[in-house]
């Protein structure tokens, strides 16, 4: 009887192990055991366009100076890029998407739409397909989205559209957009940072 039991407890604390395990991985810190440094950069985060500490500023916070200057880059990349916010959210969508990054579809998808990207649009890049139809700027993100990510570079076919259509700001906007939100996933992906449960996502979570 004592060793069904002391199995018994022993399935228990495993069971409850892999709970812990697949859980978001770095625990909330309240404002009030910050340190100094991680109170300014929360502080900075909710009295900003942001407004709450959501996404992966929890987990970057164990770093405060690195926590600092990624939210400020952030701010420009969401915020206050030469880009419409319409292919701006396209690209965050797209960089989600090839992660597998689900809360960073879940946040930004509705932005997407709000901005005016049109839904079939969104639900192809959730399917991991290219839009059947699109407006010309979405086509040349599209594209250089893709060459970037699938060739580390673009060609110049689509670096002359490219830069005909946004300048050259635009085209160094869009490669800051791909590469913060780079980041943002990996550290979501990383940090099990999970959308509310039973939303409906267009793809798998990576790493589960």
């Amino acid at each position: 009887m004592k060793m069904i039991l002391r199995l018994s407890a022993i399935c228990l604390l495993f069971a409850g192990s892999a709970v812990a395990l697949t859980g978001e991985r770095f625990a909330e810190i309240p404002l009030e055991k910050m340190s100094p440094a991680q109170r300014v950069v929360a502080d900075a985060i909710m009295t900003g366009p942001r407004k709450r500490m959501s996404g992966p500023f929890n987990a970057w916070l164990r770093s405060p100076e690195l926590a600092d200057r990624l939210q400020k880059v952030g701010e420009y990349v969401r915020f206050n890029t030469s880009l419409d916010k319409r292919i701006n959210e396209m690209a965050i969508l797209m960089t989600a998407q090839a992660w597998g990054s689900q809360y960073e579809w879940y946040a930004h998808a509705p932005l997407a739409i709000k901005a005016g990207l049109d839904p079939a649009v969104v639900a192809a890049i959730g399917a991991g397909r290219k839009p059947d139809t699109m407006k010309d700027d979405e086509a040349i993100v599209w594209e250089f989205t893709t060459q970037l990510r699938r060739d580390h570079g673009v060609d110049d076919a689509i670096y002359a559209r490219a830069l005909e259509k946004f300048g050259e700001a635009g085209i160094m906007d869009l490669v800051a957009v791909n590469g913060y939100y780079d980041v943002v996933s990996m550290t979501l992906n990383v940090a099990h940072v999970a959308p509310p449960a039973g939303e409906e996502l267009p793809f798998r979570q990576a790493g589960r």
